[in-house]
């Protein structure tokens, strides 16, 4: 149709320019069908052929004038009224709505797609690396410890966790995004409603080519003799007309109808899959920050355990020595024929120690205990917290000065056990 509005265009042009130099060179009016002027044969024959030019452009511009320009398909030439027009620019903005967020939902599953191939290959070569730490961490053989041994076991049953919690995303995205969005996209609904749209547009040029049949045969009939034949045509013409003006208005509103649900569901369903996305990610990348919380804690509490000061040495050290209470007095036996005793003094707590039997004491770093025999064997006898025991002496050092507050408590600890056991006796 725009090739017609154009060709009339330029047709409407170089007839007034040819018109205009008629009315010049003859003085005569216009194109009445005279032919008075002519001098000649060439002159005759240009004169009807300008005539000829005249009438199509006529027609045309009534057509023009009669329909409009622009709209749904590049024509807007049939809208004959306000509210076509309005139904027809909606039914156009759906579909350029529709096709958008069709090529968005593309865009959303071809993106997920891709992270999902790239991800599979990082859950191999992470699985790989979880095993290679695991069968260093089993079949190690270094003399000096297990210390990396341990963080190798750790790490890889760390990164196994990980790449698991990275499949489980991955499935998640291809389950809950890609596959629901490709449903969309390539689903019935969206295409019956494009079809629609299709059918409409091809009605609507239909009933345009339509226009212009009936404008020529109008046209036919004011220029002819009366012929009924004519004017039986140009009845025909008109009814079919009107017939594909009124299809046309019934497949504008079906279509618009089913484009307006295709993209309310569009809409609706992409922000849900997008929603999705975002929940699958949070809850992988809280799991794998909750798995690597542990392992830092377990290689951190590793790394401080090696780096700290050595605690002494146990493994020579004899049994601990037994002892009786006698009327609150403590006497130790000798070991190997010797015994080595001292005045009481205050120890500080330097290692951690878990005593083994009943008569050992039980040291935590930074409190302090009452030694009041020290053995030769490596053993001291004392209190802490209100009991006493053996313990290793190299896990205590002397303190010559102490905290006021510290020696407060150690002895208001002592005065109250003691307290506890006049009551008993008494």
């Amino acid at each position: 149709m725009d090739a017609i509005r154009k060709q009339a265009t330029k047709l409407r042009e170089q007839v007034a320019r040819q018109q205009q130099a008629v009315l010049k060179q003859f003085g005569a009016g216009g194109y009445g069908g005279s032919d008075n002027v002519v001098t000649d044969e060439a002159e005759l024959q240009h004169h009807q052929k300008l005539e000829k030019l005249y009438i199509p452009t006529r027609a045309a511009k009534a057509v023009l004038k009669q329909f409009g320009a622009g709209g749904y398909g590049g024509s807007d030439n049939v809208v004959t009224d306000e509210a076509e027009l309005q139904h027809h620019q909606k039914l156009e903005k759906l579909y350029i709505s529709t096709r958008a967020a069709k090529h968005f939902q593309r865009d959303i599953v071809r993106g997920v797609e891709g992270y999902i191939v790239t991800g599979s290959k990082q859950v191999e070569i992470g699985t790989k690396l979880s095993e290679d730490s695991r069968k260093y961490g089993a079949d190690n053989t270094c003399t000096s410890g297990n210390t990396l041994s341990k963080a190798a076991l750790s790490f890889g049953r760390a990164r196994a966790q990980m790449e698991k919690e990275h499949g489980n995303l991955l499935k998640s995205l291809g389950t809950q995004v890609a596959e629901p969005l490709r449903a969309m996209v390539m689903g019935a609904p969206l295409e019956d409603a494009r079809h629609l749209a299709q059918r409409y547009d091809r009605v609507r040029q239909e009933a345009e080519a339509q226009a212009i049949e009936v404008s020529k045969r109008q046209a036919k009939v004011r220029e002819g003799t009366g012929n009924p034949d004519m004017a039986s045509k140009l009845e025909a013409a008109e009814a079919k007309l009107q017939d594909l003006k009124s299809n046309m208005g019934i497949l504008g509103k079906e279509a618009a109808a089913a484009m307006s649900a295709v993209e309310a569901q569009q809409q609706r369903l992409t922000l849900q899959r997008l929603i999705a996305m975002v929940e699958s990610e949070r809850t992988y990348h809280q799991r794998v920050l909750q798995i690597l919380d542990l392992l830092e804690g377990e290689m951190i509490s590793e790394r401080q355990r090696i780096e700290a000061p050595p605690s002494p040495m146990m493994e020579s050290m004899p049994p601990p020595p037994s002892y009786e209470e006698v009327n609150g007095v403590f006497t130790s036996p000798t070991h190997n024929g010797s015994t080595d005793s001292m005045s009481y003094f205050l120890g500080e707590v330097m290692y951690t120690y878990q005593a083994e039997s009943d008569v050992e004491l039980n040291l935590v770093v930074g409190e302090y205990v009452v030694v009041r025999k020290v053995s030769n064997n490596g053993w001291a006898e004392g209190e802490c917290k209100g009991k006493a025991g053996w313990f290793p002496y190299g896990y205590v050092e002397r303190r010559e000065r102490v905290l006021a507050s510290k020696m407060a408590e150690v002895f208001f600890q002592r005065e109250h056990v003691l307290a506890s056991k006049m009551a008993e006796v008494f």
